[in-house]
């Protein structure tokens, strides 16, 4: 959902890719059961509805799906998935629009109740009534907003760098610094918007050079227009309204790890957490990791949520 930039308004007006390029940039798409890079697991698929949700999987037992934001793809849990593969099964997905999931066209179809049918699908696809579910950033969007509709589906939450939707809304209704820093999402719900960016522009945050590189092919195969559409469809749009009655009460024990020197989702956003989770809550802020705090500090990161799914 957010996305940190250092002068993110400076973008470089680009011409967007070519029908050709797009084409060249999905071609080879991984076969079913094929070995991901570094040993992380292996390639699969999964259908929800008539959009293909592609996914990495690796080890036995407990389903733990993780959801990735913005941008981004499924190697951002490198860090996390061969330790919590060693106790569970680990699937780590690309959101539709991104790197070798479909790609359909239009605002519509990235409305929220898709992208958390995508999850029901994946959940369904390993023959599973229920899953750890995992998310950052929009992925934590849509984790809060999976377990809100299918409760019964959802064993234990674990949600980074994205407050909950009512602790949001209500920051960008009385908050003048998270009305000031959300400005980029203001900008990427104008029309025009993917035709301003490029891949390129988006790979900046990555800071290791062989990840940079997977990356911006990721980014490339990807669809501009899906990934801001999530924002067209889903993000809070100007006059700003509280909501926070709006939701239902979250079921199921949630960890909540936050990076502090997030600039785009300020911390203030997670006061009052508690009043909408019915279960027990385990709050982890984390003072020098950015927003993408699942890099910044995986090994505090990665600890934290095996000791936390401990039985």
């Amino acid at each position: 959902m957010a996305w940190l930039f250092c002068g993110w308004i400076g973008f470089f007006v680009t011409e967007s890719a070519t029908a050709q390029e797009k084409l060249s940039a999905r071609s080879g798409a991984p076969t079913e059961g094929s070995s991901a890079e570094e040993d992380l697991g292996v390639h699969g698929y999964a259908e929800s509805g008539d959009v293909k949700i592609h996914f990495v999987t690796r080890g036995e037992g407990p389903l733990v799906v993780m959801i990735h934001g913005f941008p981004d793809y499924w190697y951002t849990w490198r860090r996390q998935i061969p330790e919590l593969s060693k106790m569970m099964r680990v699937v780590a997905i690309d959101q539709r629009g991104y790197n070798w999931s479909d790609q359909p066209k239009g605002v519509e179809n990235y409305a929220m109740p898709k992208l958390v049918d995508d999850v029901r699908a994946v959940i369904e696809h390993f023959h599973a009534d229920k899953a750890i579910v995992v998310g950052h950033d929009w992925g934590g969007m849509v984790a809060w907003s999976f377990a809100m509709k299918y409760p019964e589906m959802t064993e234990r939450l674990i949600v980074l760098n994205l407050p909950h939707p009512a602790g949001l809304r209500r920051e960008l209704a009385t908050n003048p610094e998270q009305q000031k820093n959300s400005a980029y999402a203001r900008f990427f719900q104008r029309e025009d918007a993917a035709l301003l960016v490029k891949p390129d522009a988006l790979v900046d945050w990555v800071k290791d050079p062989e990840a940079k590189t997977k990356y911006r092919e990721a980014l490339t195969r990807s669809s501009m227009d899906g990934m801001l559409n999530y924002y067209k469809a889903n993000y809070p749009r100007e006059p700003y309204e509280k909501g926070e009655d709006t939701f239902p009460n979250i079921t199921c024990p949630v960890l909540l790890i936050h990076g502090l020197k997030d600039k785009a989702l300020l911390p203030g956003a997670l006061n009052d957490t508690w009043k909408w989770i019915d279960k027990d809550l385990t709050l982890v802020t984390i003072p020098n990791a950015d927003h993408f705090v699942q890099q910044d500090a995986s090994e505090i990161v990665t600890r934290t949520m095996l000791r936390w799914l401990q039985p």
